[in-house]
């Protein structure tokens, strides 16, 4: 009788250990285009629109509320694209009246828009001047007749330049002359900005209300050329604006000369209108 055996086993397959190759790709490199800051692919795009005429030369910019909804950017991102485009002569830009478009290549130019003596505020608000010196002096013959005032009689004489932000080169060399009386106004120096007539009315309790306005062509003097940036016998405007107060006396007088490719004078000029006769 044959032995019972049990249940045969099976020889165990030998288990192979398959290698995991891991496959490491390549690491992908952004384009050019991506890496570009979110404000600079903005300012390309409205460049691209100003060149080919989709905002026409003289043009405004449509507004800030309207671009940042359209590029989905915050106001601090498209006011570094408006500023490149600044940089790249392509736009201007004045406070509270928008962004103009320039023709390309055209030298840039200060516009400078007097209606009333409230513009003045504006003008002062949109540049930025620094005094370099301040004090007070007693005129002699020939800056008294530069002042058309008296010889001996004493002003505050305040020294420096005026700019546009962000841009190197002055816009142009400011001489205010105060005179003695409101002379205390020279602490605000540094520390208040806004017009210094308005320092005047504040301090004092005076009202200005009447400034006079000269402008002139000049050569800019040879001590001023390396200040001003320009060339030995560059064209200037000088203007001149005396404030007088309610009772006719002269408060401060004001001289500022601009090298002539960086300025621009615009005036309106109405028909006045008048009722007709009964």
């Amino acid at each position: 009788m044959a032995a019972l055996q049990g249940p045969a086993t099976m020889p165990r397959k030998k288990q192979r250990r398959t290698a995991v190759k891991k496959t490491i790709e390549p690491r992908k490199t952004r384009s050019p285009a991506a890496r570009m800051p979110l404000h600079r692919k903005v300012s390309q795009i409205l460049k691209a629109r100003i060149l080919s005429g989709v905002y026409a030369v003289g043009t405004q910019l449509p507004v800030e509320i309207e671009l940042t909804e359209e590029f989905a950017v915050s106001r601090h991102t498209l006011r570094e694209a408006l500023r490149q485009l600044r940089d790249d002569g392509l736009v201007s830009s004045r406070q509270g009246a928008g962004t103009t478009v320039r023709r390309p290549g055209a030298p840039e130019r200060y516009v400078h828009e007097i209606a009333s003596i409230d513009d003045l505020v504006a003008y002062a608000s949109e540049t930025q001047y620094r005094a370099d010196s301040s004090e007070l002096i007693a005129v002699d013959a020939t800056l008294a007749r530069r002042l058309d005032c008296a010889e001996n009689q004493r002003w505050l004489r305040i020294e420096g330049l005026r700019y546009i932000p962000e841009k190197a080169e002055p816009l142009a060399r400011t001489e205010v002359f105060v005179a003695a009386p409101y002379a205390g106004v020279a602490r605000l120096l540094g520390r208040r900005p806004g017009p210094i007539y308005r320092w005047v009315e504040d301090q004092y309790g005076e009202r200005v209300s009447e400034v006079e306005q000269r402008i002139a062509a000049q050569i800019v003097p040879e001590e001023l050329v390396p200040t001003l940036r320009v060339e030995p016998g560059s064209a200037a405007v000088e203007i001149r604006r005396t404030y007088r107060l309610g009772n006719g006396a002269v408060a401060l007088i004001s001289f500022n000369l601009y090298p002539a490719d960086r300025f621009s004078y615009s005036m309106t000029m109405r028909r006045e209108r008048i009722a007709p006769k009964a």
